[in-house]
């Protein structure tokens, strides 16, 4: 079976984004490529977390409505929320309305609040768990890896919830830890051009 399909340009991609019509211009331009911002990565880890038991797609399709809905996960805001909030959360039909998986979120962000006192910022946390650049050499057809697995297992321990290995691998991909486009891919060579620039938090 085939691993990439061809775009609309005529170059070859990731096979999976063809598989709905949001997803090329998400493959193209941000999946795989790095990210240091704090709040970008609290969000891509709140939305993995929504996404349990879901689709990509069905969380793709509502982000602007998370973003809204929790202030562009600023998480120094979203760790005040109270019950009036929540009550707000799941009355929002732009949203999943998942009571545990907001609750998470907000937990979340008051974990984050203190890992940040503690790291100096998710980012230079996060990233210490990339793997190093032999493991980086092909991508692989898997769901969790030993990083992936090393960084739930910490931020678990930390309080964090909804952040099991195969949520924290996606989000790995994702934030450019790991370069996971298929060797044939046209947006894999650009990943690998901004990952050999992209100056590691807290190194």
């Amino acid at each position: 079976m085939s691993m990439t399909i061809v775009g609309p340009d005529g170059k070859l991609r990731c096979q999976w984004c063809s598989a709905a019509p949001e997803f090329l211009d998400y493959h193209d331009n941000e999946w795989g490529f790095p990210v240091s911002d704090d709040h970008r990565l609290f969000e891509k880890l709140s939305l993995e977390s929504f996404q349990s038991g879901l689709s990509w797609r069905t969380i793709l399709v509502k982000r602007e409505n998370f973003r809204a809905a929790f202030h562009d996960f600023d998480f120094d805001r979203i760790a005040r929320f109270t019950q009036h909030d929540i009550d707000r959360l799941l009355k929002d039909e732009g949203i999943v309305r998942h009571r545990g998986k907001i609750e998470a979120v907000i937990n979340n962000a008051q974990r984050a609040q203190e890992l940040v006192k503690r790291e100096g910022s998710l980012a230079a946390f996060i990233w210490r768990y990339e793997p190093d650049k032999e493991k980086l050499a092909k991508p692989r057809s898997v769901s969790t890896s030993a990083e992936s697995m090393a960084l739930s297992k910490d931020l678990k321990k930390q309080g964090w919830k909804f952040v099991g290995p195969t949520t924290v691998y996606a989000f790995m991909q994702a934030m450019g830890l790991i370069n996971d486009h298929v060797e044939d891919c046209v947006v894999r060579a650009n990943v690998e051009r901004v990952r050999k620039n992209f100056r590691r938090p807290g190194r």
